[in-house]
């Protein structure tokens, strides 16, 4: 039985508490002298006063999480990528060598998303490849190594990316 909100436990450790929140694995209990601790719902502790589970044990944020893992996994829906502070706004000037042609100028901004389309499309290659029960294992290492130098060529563009996690990695030389 999952305990709800409101109900007094004695923990060896802690003490006296009240449960102030539920998940389907921990409780959060205010303890008399102890303050706020999360345990587990299967920690050892005594049970003074059980109030039945009147909450859902299921936080919005852990079914928010499942869905947004399951969007990046199974479709090509990209996540809000940041650009660097530096150049929001700037524009991308091309020069062409011959001065009787004009100059392209595109927004940095137009630019950036572009390189991170082909990342995302790179990505969703890569799982299908990894996935494929049509190709072997060595077929598969192959593949996943032109990947590798694929991001290699691309980190060019990581000055673009706010975030380095977010920013392309080729295979180091260590």
């Amino acid at each position: 039985m999952i305990l709800g909100i409101g109900s007094r436990i004695k923990h060896p450790t802690y003490g006296l508490g009240v449960v102030t929140n539920v998940t389907s694995k921990m409780y959060w209990v205010t303890f008399i002298e102890n303050g706020l601790e999360t345990i587990d719902v299967d920690d050892d502790f005594e049970i003074i006063d059980g109030v039945e589970d009147e909450v859902d044990t299921v936080s919005f944020f852990e079914v928010e999480k499942v869905f947004r893992d399951l969007l990046k996994r199974y479709s090509d829906i990209s996540e809000v990528i940041p650009i660097a502070d530096k150049w929001k706004g700037g524009n991308l000037i091309l020069e062409p060598g011959d001065s009787n042609l004009t100059s392209k100028e595109i927004p940095i901004a137009t630019f950036f998303h572009k390189i991170v389309m082909v990342r995302d499309r790179i990505r969703v290659m890569e799982q299908k490849i990894n996935s494929s029960a049509n190709l072997d294992e060595q077929e598969k290492i192959d593949l996943q190594q032109y990947i590798t130098r694929i991001y290699g060529s691309l980190t060019t563009f990581n000055v673009l990316f706010k975030n380095k996690s977010q920013q392309f990695v080729g295979s180091s030389k260590k």
